[in-house]
């Protein structure tokens, strides 16, 4: 692991732990005073509470009174409070309704820094990462370009090309048919299936490639003036990118199967 220079850690805790129990939502947002510095802009921490859809009388009730999704809204207001170039969220989205997702994906995709975080929520994943790092077993750890969808479905075309590979021919003739059997033979391929069975691999390669070139830049600190895109909308490129490449994957894969079944007939 190989830590950058000036790191300034956010960290959500998917237990809650870092919240005062006996404090107010406020207090615990902003231990020391009723403004806070947000985006380089002083606001009044009522109105900040706001923006995480908490009213000023909620925002006055100690945290004890909170459910778990309150809870959680307190933790990521008190997140995106402080300074920091690297969040870390483990579990973010537990205990939150659809409403609050979705505001945390936005102020994920607004943040101008790197966020490590791990989830279960594969719609979350997808919708905001740019690369997955995968536990693979044995003690190798992979990173992939791209959500968990993109990940998923390499791992299907990783067994499906394995699968076929390991076909053996049974050590026993089966039972034979008829000469007047009739057997439906499968069709070839047409000359546009050939010509895209021929080009799909070079086309995924440029795409993943793509990818792996805007998560990079992303990860740069003067990203949005090099390439004029905002995170958000480097985020929304990455997600099309990444439906692209799951798309040209399941075209490849069932060429393949095609062709294989026509040279099998043969």
């Amino acid at each position: 692991v190989t830590h950058g220079t000036k790191l300034e850690v956010a960290y959500f805790d998917q237990h809650r732990d870092q919240l005062d129990e006996n404090l107010s939502v406020a207090e615990n947002v902003s231990p020391h005073g009723d403004t806070i510095t947000f985006n380089g802009k002083s606001r009044h921490i009522l109105s900040y509470l706001r923006d995480f859809l908490f009213s000023p009388e909620s925002a006055r009730a100690p945290i004890r009174k909170l459910s778990g999704g309150e809870r959680a809204r307190v933790l990521l207001a008190r997140l995106f409070s402080k300074p920091a170039n690297l969040i870390i969220m483990d579990e973010p989205t537990n205990d939150l309704d659809i409403e609050t997702v979705e505001l945390l994906e936005e102020m994920l995709l607004e943040f101008n820094g790197t966020v490590l975080l791990v989830s279960h929520d594969r719609e979350f994943l997808n919708n905001i990462v740019t690369s997955t790092i995968i536990l693979e077993g044995d003690g190798r750890v992979t990173e992939y370009i791209g959500g968990c969808d993109v990940w998923l479905e390499q791992q299907r075309k990783a067994r499906l090309t394995s699968t076929q590979g390991s076909k053996e021919k049974p050590s026993t003739p089966g039972p034979q048919k008829s000469a007047n059997t009739p057997t439906e033979k499968p069709r070839k391929l047409t000359n546009k299936e050939r010509d895209a069975l021929q080009k799909l691999p070079l086309e995924i390669e440029r795409l993943e490639k793509e990818m792996a070139d805007l998560a990079e830049a992303m990860a740069g600190p003067d990203f949005t003036q090099k390439t004029g895109l905002s995170h958000s909308e480097a985020a929304a490129k990455v997600k099309a990118l990444e439906k692209t490449t799951a798309q040209a994957y399941e075209q490849w894969s069932s060429l393949e199967a095609l062709a294989e079944a026509t040279a099998d007939s043969n």
